[in-house]
């Protein structure tokens, strides 16, 4: 499996031009035609976070500190990891002209979109950071600490999206089921409401949930200024691993069928 993964690692680098061309073309077709372009990169979850603000602080809001970044931490996170993956999925039979006529590894398409989504979290980033100053929470050394579990995201996201993508060449009734599993996992990752006045034994299950594990990162360090425990960084990388080596020999049994699919 080492090898392997160092073999894709030497195409990757082999096809860097194309890669860094799908890069561009999937960022620019995003926001092609209009008018605020890239900026709604930003003013996507700034509308989503103000939605669920007006409809959550009420409920949910007045037993919870900082309520607004503790939504925004949620939101944050779960949007790179559907947005990720959701790319991924679509992103063989998007290219279906150019597999079919160019020999090149098709997994560079589903990467692509992987990056693409990064990028875009990347910028939505920058206001969440923008908030935090605004709501008064003092920065801290502490906040570098954050590139541990967006690593251990983007790498979970790769491997949703080996496993999608298969998938979704076959099976195109996959898009529709995802669509369900990511709107029952938003409800179940604790994003607008507070594990908290749950038994220490129920909050437990929630670390089942592995983008929980790493929304529960984000809010450990910036909202209560705490480093997770060494156990919460092998939760997360452990999540991580697992699902980039699944996705990968999912992928890698069904890559023979991609053609007579797409």
């Amino acid at each position: 499996m080492i090898n392997s993964l160092k073999e894709q690692i030497h195409k990757v680098k082999k096809y860097q031009f194309l890669f860094s061309e799908l890069v561009k073309r999937d960022f620019k077709k995003k926001y092609k035609r209009t008018v605020l372009g890239m900026f709604w990169s930003v003013l996507s979850p700034l509308m989503q976070l103000a939605v669920m603000a007006i409809v959550f602080t009420k409920f949910f809001g007045h037993n919870t500190e900082h309520y607004i970044i503790y939504l925004f931490s949620g939101n944050l996170v779960f949007s790179f990891f559907k947005e990720a993956t959701n790319g991924g999925m679509h992103a063989l039979m998007q290219n279906a002209n150019i597999i079919k006529n160019i020999n090149v590894p098709k997994y560079l398409f589903m990467i692509s979109k992987e990056v693409s989504a990064c990028i875009n979290f990347g910028l939505t980033l920058i206001i969440y950071f923008l908030f935090v100053a605004i709501d008064g929470i003092p920065f801290s050394f502490k906040f570098l600490t954050l590139l541990y579990p967006i690593a251990c995201l983007l790498i979970f996201n790769i491997g949703v999206g080996f496993i999608l993508s298969a998938m979704f060449v076959v099976f195109k009734d996959v898009q529709y089921l995802y669509e369900i599993f990511t709107q029952l996992l938003m409800y179940v990752s604790a994003i607008f409401y507070n594990i908290n006045v749950y038994p220490e034994k129920i909050q437990l299950i929630f670390l089942a949930n592995p983008v929980y594990s790493y929304i529960a990162y984000f809010r450990s360090v910036v909202l209560n200024g705490v480093i997770p425990p060494l156990w919460h960084h092998l939760l997360c990388l452990g999540y991580a691993l697992i699902m980039l080596v699944t996705g990968m020999i999912i992928y890698k049994k069904n890559n023979y069928k991609f053609m007579y699919y797409i």
